[in-house]
């Protein structure tokens, strides 16, 4: 019998739902307050999670959630690339699936 291994879920700061981690983005927030976005997940800092949901990332550019959470003002620029970078992560999901599945 094979056992089932555990997928690491994570609540999208956005939309309150929990998604898989490899599914979604991590944004962090270093001790000298910069706030990035972390493709690799092992950057050291106050992290939060974000869904490949365009809709719900160009919300958050309006209403500034990110500013609120990490409480820190943030360049336009920041959300312009978070947007470019979920609609790219988004558009892999569909062409490949689930990336990270080991066979």
């Amino acid at each position: 019998m094979v056992k089932q291994r555990k997928i690491p879920m994570r609540k999208d700061l956005l939309t309150n739902e929990m998604f898989p981690k490899k599914e979604m983005v991590r944004i962090v927030k270093n001790k000298e307050g910069e706030v990035s976005i972390d493709p690799t997940g092992k950057k050291p800092g106050r992290g939060a999670y974000v869904g490949l949901n365009l809709e719900a990332v160009k919300k958050a550019k309006d209403k500034k959630v990110i500013e609120r959470v990490f409480e820190t003002e943030l360049d336009s620029s920041f959300y312009d690339e978070l947007i470019d970078y979920v609609e790219h992560q988004a558009a892999r999901m569909e062409l490949f699936g689930d990336i990270g599945k080991k066979h």
